[in-house]
């Protein structure tokens, strides 16, 4: 399959890259960092260096690539947890979300993609029986995390209502190599390499909708996308 994802070095872009190419996809990644585009090129990923806030350039890339189907991992959040940072980090990452989206929705549809993948949340439930399912409502009300719960929602809008086969992935939160968590501290987590996999599953498993993807023993249940993604979140990557 013919695969366009946005974000291609970012932390679960890194770990799907590889993924990909073993299951012979033909896959395009996109970067904004040159020497990131080395390295993934490397690998065997057809890079292509483009900001998603560049619509006219996002959509090019996306035509030259001719994909079945495009994979959403774009965030705007520090590589090194710095609590400092956050502040500014979380209106830069909701607005990545909320734009950003929409212009790869533009691209894909452009493109003639039919399936589009987009990471959004597993922690963003307003308060109520646990553990939660997809069908429960997000807290978009109060709370310290109300910027990033209100750029998901909307993120998860645009792309169930975009035509195309929308698969959004609620992920818990991430830890493993090149997040903020080398082990699971809060939850619901979500090992990165599980992350990944459960973004591969989906290209070719699981109607369109919402599918919660986090660790077991968290307050997201993940029975939905362990039935129709054969979702496993003891998933590594192979050392």
């Amino acid at each position: 399959m013919r695969v366009f994802v946005a974000g291609a070095s970012g932390a679960i872009g890194r770990r799907l890259m590889p993924l990909l190419i073993a299951g012979g996809h033909q896959v395009t990644g996109t970067t904004r960092s040159a020497e990131a585009a080395r390295k993934l090129e490397a690998a065997g990923v057809r890079l292509a260096i483009v900001d998603v806030y560049d619509a006219a350039a996002l959509q090019r890339a996306a035509i030259a690539a001719r994909p079945e189907a495009v994979i959403h991992q774009l965030t705007d959040l520090p590589q090194i947890f710095d609590e400092k940072e956050l502040p500014a980090a979380y209106p830069r990452n909701a607005r990545i979300r909320v734009e950003g989206t929409r212009n790869l929705i533009a691209a894909a549809k452009a493109a003639g993609a039919q399936r589009f993948i987009v990471q959004s949340i597993a922690f963003a439930y307003a308060p109520g029986r646990e553990p939660h399912v997809e069908d429960d409502p997000l807290n978009l009300a109060d709370g310290p995390r109300l910027v990033t719960v209100r750029g998901a929602a909307d993120m998860e809008q645009q792309v169930l209502a975009s035509g195309l086969e929308a698969v959004v992935l609620r992920y818990g939160l991430l830890y493993g190599p090149g997040t903020w968590r080398e082990v699971q501290s809060l939850k619901p987590g979500l090992h990165i390499d599980a992350a990944a996999h459960a973004a591969l599953l989906a290209l070719t498993r699981g109607a369109p909708g919402i599918y919660n993807v986090a660790d077991d023993d968290g307050p997201a249940s993940i029975g939905k996308a362990r039935h129709a993604l054969g979702f496993d979140p003891a998933f590594r990557m192979p050392v």
